[in-house]
Formats: C-alpha cells, structure tokens, sequence
C-alpha cells in the first residue's frame, strides 16, 4: 500500500471522528500534482492534513507561488473524487472565483498547471492547488453550525458577504449543471443549490430534481419521503412562495462560515482601516451555484448562528452573533424590507437540497447507511421540524422584529 501523508481523522455527521470518508494524500500522488505545476518544488513537504469532509487536502510548504503573488509560500492541495467535482465543475468554481478577484473580493485563485489548465485528473480523482491564503486560518479546527469566536467577527463576516453579492451581481454564468427535458437544473452534488425551492409547485419540483441526484432515489426507495416533505417542508415553502416569482438571482458563495475565511488582525483586504479582525481572503466555493443574495444570507445564519449539533432541547442560538452579522450585512449592503422577508422565509428550506445530496452520498457513495440515516432524519427533517418549536418559531420572530428596527 502506498504511504499516507499522516494518520488523521475528519470532521463528520456527530463531530470529530477517526474514520476518513477519503484518504489523505499518498506521498506518490502527492509528487505526481506537484510534478504538473511549474511553481510547486519537486519534492513537498506536507505539514498539515485537512479534517473537512467530502474531499482530502493537505498544505505542503514550498517556494513562493510568484504568479500569485504567495507572500506566505506554500501550497494547498485538494483532491476530489471524479464524481463528486469532475473537470468541469471545478472550472465552473474557478470562473466564479476570477470573476470577484477582478471585482476587488479578495479569493485565492488556483495556480496553473503546465497545461494551462487550473485543474488536473488523475484515474478516478480531481486536483486543484492553490497557493497560501493570505491572513490567519483561525477556524482552521472549528466545525460548521459552530459560532464565530466574537461579534467582531460575525460583523467583518456579514459585511464581506455583502460585498461579494455586489461583485457577483454581475457575473451573467447560469445555474451549475445542463437542465432536463422538464427545465429543472440538477445541479452539482453537494451544493447549496435552489433548483427545486425556487419552484412554485415545490412537491413536484422536489420529485422531479431528485430523480436527477445520481444515487439519490435508491436511497428514498424505503421511505415515504414525498408524504414527509409534504408534512413538513411545503407549509415552510408555502411561506417563501409569494417572493419566488420576482426573486432576484445571483451567484452566492454557498458555504459561508469562519472556516472558509482567512483573518488578519486589523489589516483586512476589505477594510484596512478597522482595527478590529477582518476578512483578508475567502475560501472554497465548492458548494457555490446561482441561488439569491437572501438565500445565501440565510445559509451563512444556518452555518453559524444555530449550534446543530446539541440536542434540540440544549441548542442554543447565537442571537448577539446574528444581529453583528446582520449589522455587518447591512453597512455594506442595505437590507429592505423585502430582503428580510424573503430571509426568513429562506432560513428553513436553505438546507432542503444539500441535505438530500448528502443522503446520496452516505448512502450510495460511502456506503454509510448510519451517516446517510442522519442527514435524511435528523438534516433534512430535523432543522426544518425544529422551525415550528418555541425556539426555531422564536429565530423566525427575532428576524422579523429586526426587519422593524
């Protein structure tokens, strides 16, 4: 068996585990990414392992990326399974990332490879290597669905979402993935897409955008999944559906949450000024597609402001965090009163399509039918249930005397 990099674990469905969903990087494959790029040193030296699930990165230290203008030197290479991120998905990412690099949103573009292509295919895995971020990985150990570490924090984060949905607003790319015979887009697995949300006839849509999911329907062969989205997710859509027919599109960044930002203490790329932490550079469009502003709002609210991972009756709810981001939002980016409706009325459903993705891939791809269980049971019915508690009705309520002040 070829050598890993190092024995280590991943973030998963209940935390941290042991066990990888994908192996770290083999020194041999390793050599081989490095070998096709004119910047990386012939022989890496990895010093760090990614714990993030869905695919396996490593951070090898090296020269400077002079192209790139990597002050920090270094390198980060990520490996994906072909079926999850082929070629031309991680080009759709790419194009998203140059188009807010020339508007002034400060990304880290991946380097070149000798064949001038930003992305690189070896047997059944996708490569991509980017140079360093510049600023402080703080989050580097933080999971999702945990809270940014202060409310300065929360404010610099809402206020560099703002400006890339200013940037984004004129990147004309359409939704990721062709369309089917019935007009419904599948997406890419694994991204917080709004193919079927965004329908108004939401059951039917939701039917039909499933049976696109590669592996999906064997996985809701056993359950009566319609009749529970019907239960539980359609009065939640009932509530978004008079905005969807004058719903304003753009690119969102899909996954926004400390982890997928680099800081720098006073010195960020967006406010040099502040002498508070900034954003200095943002991180990993893998679940990026062309949703609304508002709607990649609420996922960056359902990221970090609800702690999902305790028990419904001890999950707390980061209210202080939430009104910075907001605020942060807000200075940047104005909030109407149209904005706030359709925030919470997105705040419910954002999770409805990666959830069902996820089911697809524990259970289809991983052949993990405990992990598949929980993002169908405890993800896809289990968040959208807990916004008819007292305490999921009390978040929507707070947004909306927000929306009032």
């Amino acid at each position: 068996m070829e050598k890993t990099t190092a024995p280590v674990g991943q973030f998963g469905v209940h935390g941290v585990q042991s066990k990888r969903d994908w192996p770290c990087l083999t020194e041999a494959e390793i050599q081989a990414v490095a070998a096709q790029y004119p910047d990386l040193p012939p022989a890496p030296t990895v010093s760090w392992n990614s714990m993030r699930p869905f695919s396996a990165a490593v951070r090898i230290d090296g020269e400077t990326c002079a192209k790139h203008k990597n002050k920090s030197g270094g390198f980060l290479i990520k490996r994906h399974h072909a079926s999850l991120r082929g070629i031309a998905a991680l080009q759709e990412e790419h194009a998203f990332m140059r188009h807010l690099h020339q508007h002034a949103v400060p990304v880290c573009l991946p380097c070149v490879a000798r064949s001038g292509a930003t992305a690189m295919a070896l047997g059944e895995w996708t490569y991509e290597v980017f140079p360093l971020a510049a600023g402080q990985d703080v989050y580097r150990d933080v999971m999702s669905w945990q809270p940014y570490k202060n409310a300065d924090h929360a404010t610099a984060a809402g206020r560099a979402l703002a400006l890339l949905h200013k940037a984004s607003a004129s990147y004309p790319a359409p939704g990721r993935g062709g369309r089917s015979a019935t007009g419904l887009r599948a997406g890419r697995p694994l991204t917080s897409s709004l193919n079927a949300i965004a329908q108004p006839d939401f059951l039917v849509a939701l039917q039909g955008w499933a049976a696109l999911q590669p592996g999906l329907m064997p996985q809701l062969a056993h359950r009566s999944w319609l009749a529970e989205c019907a239960a539980v997710l359609v009065p939640l859509h009932d509530r978004l559906k008079p905005y969807l027919a004058t719903l304003p599109t753009l690119w969102g960044h899909g996954d926004w949450h400390g982890s997928n930002l680099f800081w720098q203490q006073g010195q960020g790329a967006y406010s040099p000024a502040e002498p508070q932490d900034s954003v200095s550079c943002v991180l990993d469009f893998g679940m990026a597609d062309r949703t609304s502003a508002m709607f990649d709002l609420a996922v960056a609210l359902e990221r970090s402001m609800i702690d999902w991972l305790d028990p419904a009756e001890n999950r707390r709810v980061f209210y202080t965090h939430m009104a910075a981001f907001l605020n942060g939002y807000a200075q940047a980016k104005p909030l109407a009163p149209q904005d706030w409706a359709q925030l919470g009325a997105f705040l419910p459903l954002v999770h409805v399509e990666f959830a069902l993705s996820e089911v697809a891939y524990f259970g289809t791809l991983l052949q993990d039918a405990a992990s598949a269980e929980v993002a169908y049971t405890g993800y896809l019915l289990g968040h959208a249930r807990w916004f008819a508690t007292g305490q999921g009705r009390a978040v929507l309520a707070w947004l909306d005397t927000a929306a009032q002040a």
